[in-house]
């Protein structure tokens, strides 16, 4: 990896990783929480009858009804879906931010060094805000390394599934996979069932995201598209083996997606969802497409319910990606005006 592209790839993770704040506006906390409204279907049951659902629905029905000058061959209907702050919660800091947290804490034992070594130090004196303000680009880079590599993506996929069996959100106290957002869950049914095939495009690890991405969201690890881990093959015990390195090679992130899109799918997708700037180029690429195009930004503002932060988010920020979509009209997505319930534990299940 040559001196630009590590200094892209730490800028990168820092910008994605450092928030441990909720960081950002609290957008019209004078409002009250839209109320549950009146439904006559099942189709995105925990949605209200807003624009933005018949965005969605109207979309939907263009691009699969035969014979519409609209129509899309099922084999091209492709939705593009963002996953911190778009599927599931990004806050007080990204998750995988906090799985990496805790392997320090677990793998500290087998690192006596960590005692008094920087950035290791603040986080087992339960300084975590310090330990990423003080410790910077390089000290996100030596966590990531430190927590992520030196593993075959077996055993990156076991450690990763036993944190989110166990982990629990610091506010909600609930595993982080009932973070995700029940209208979203909603949507990825309503698509599959129109026969859309359905990708997670992001800039967290390929791998951590691989571990659990099934059986949370349905998406199966080959439709799963995210920032790369150094690889390399060696042979143990003389079997040849894959060895997760500590490094990133590609970062899916900004300008990254859509090329990461193109060489994973080869196709530009119809439909993209996002929540940040950092969809941005993701959402302007599929909205500039032939034909129909649905592009869509989750804008958080329900501090109530989950988080309000736009901005001025050091994490998640959503700002010229914002703009563009007021400029655009694309679809966006209220969650204190568009969702009846945010997480699927509302609904008393």
């Amino acid at each position: 990896m040559d001196v630009v592209l590590r200094l892209r790839v730490i800028a990168v993770l820092v910008l994605a990783l450092t928030s441990c704040g909720g960081g950002g506006d609290t957008i019209r906390d004078d409002k009250p929480s839209a109320s549950p409204g009146a439904r006559t279907d099942d189709v995105l049951a925990s949605w209200n009858d807003g624009e933005a659902r018949r965005d969605i629905v109207e979309f939907v029905e263009r691009v699969t009804e035969e014979g519409s000058p609209d129509y899309v061959a099922p084999e091209a209907r492709i939705a593009v879906f963002d996953n911190d702050g778009t599927l599931w919660a990004e806050q007080p800091m990204p998750f995988e931010l906090a799985f990496a947290i805790d392997r320090v804490r677990e793998l500290a034992p087998s690192h006596p060094e960590w005692r008094t070594q920087q950035p290791f130090a603040a986080i087992l004196r339960a300084d975590v805000a310090g330990a990423l303000q003080r410790g910077g680009r390089r000290g996100i880079a030596e966590i990531i390394a430190a927590t992520h590599g030196e593993m075959t993506p077996d055993e990156f996929e076991r450690v990763v599934r036993a944190w989110m069996s166990s982990a629990r959100h610091p506010r909600f106290e609930r595993r982080y996979s009932e973070l995700v957002y029940q209208p979203m869950l909603e949507l990825l049914d309503y698509l599959r069932e129109n026969e859309f095939r359905l990708y997670i495009v992001s800039g967290g690890d390929t791998d951590f995201m691989r571990a659990w991405a099934e059986a949370v969201y349905g998406i199966p690890p080959s439709q799963v598209i995210g920032s790369q881990a150094q690889l390399r093959l060696e042979r143990r015990g003389g079997v040849p083996t894959l060895v997760r390195g500590g490094e990133i090679e590609f970062i899916d992130d900004g300008p990254g997606k859509p090329i990461a899109i193109e060489r994973t799918i080869g196709a530009r997708p119809i439909a993209a969802f996002g929540n940040s700037d950092g969809d941005h180029e993701m959402l302007s690429w599929v909205a500039a497409g032939p034909g129909p195009r649905l592009a869509a930004l989750v804008h958080h503002t329900d501090a109530e319910r989950e988080f309000a932060y736009d901005r001025e988010a050091r994490s998640g920020r959503l700002d010229a990606a914002l703009d563009d979509a007021q400029r655009s009209g694309w679809t966006v997505i209220d969650v204190r005006d568009d969702w009846r319930v945010v997480f699927p534990f509302e609904r008393g299940e």
